[in-house]
């Protein structure tokens, strides 16, 4: 494998555990929690650190805003290393009920969108890998966090049912 093209990482730059900000500019805020991290690299809306926290290796991307460039990111980091990977930011969950700004976990998701049926038929279930869950939710109690474990929704467009809140 070479340089990938969008992300313009390279084998041995990216770690198997990959957080998946959208904005770029988050990259570094999470970083900055690490032990160590470095920049890897910086092209358009995809910006890379790897470092490790609590001596396990680990990276961030950006993956810009929607299911079509986190699909190239994601592509591209898995030619380059990455195993598990958690999207960190705004969600939209399927339960009307979740407050905004509530730590969620996602056991599926409502693939309302395109771009995955571009790898898989629309009926194939978006559902996590059960012990990613497990260790989120341990981590969420472990920290005193309150969240949501349930499904979310992806889809393309953004403002076509809810204005966000701030």
């Amino acid at each position: 494998m070479s340089l990938q093209y969008h992300i313009r990482c390279k084998p041995g730059d990216v770690a198997p555990y990959v957080l998946l900000p959208g904005d770029p500019s988050r990259v570094p805020l999470i970083a900055k929690h690490w032990d160590e991290a470095r920049l890897v690299a910086k092209n358009r809306e995809y910006v890379t650190y790897t470092g490790t926290y609590r001596g396990v290796p680990v990276s961030a991307t950006s993956t810009g805003i929607g299911s079509p460039s986190a699909a190239i990111a994601v592509e591209e980091l898995v030619r380059v290393g990455g195993k598990v990977f958690i999207r960190v930011g705004t969600s939209g969950p399927v339960n009307p009920k979740v407050k905004p700004w509530k730590l969620g976990i996602a056991t599926g998701a409502v693939r309302d969108e395109g771009t995955t049926r571009q790898y898989v038929p629309i009926e194939y279930p978006a559902v996590a890998d059960y012990r990613v869950v497990a260790a989120l939710v341990e981590a969420a109690e472990k920290l005193g966090y309150r969240y949501h474990v349930g499904v979310f929704h992806t889809k393309d467009s953004f403002y076509s049912e809810v204005e966000p809140q701030a």
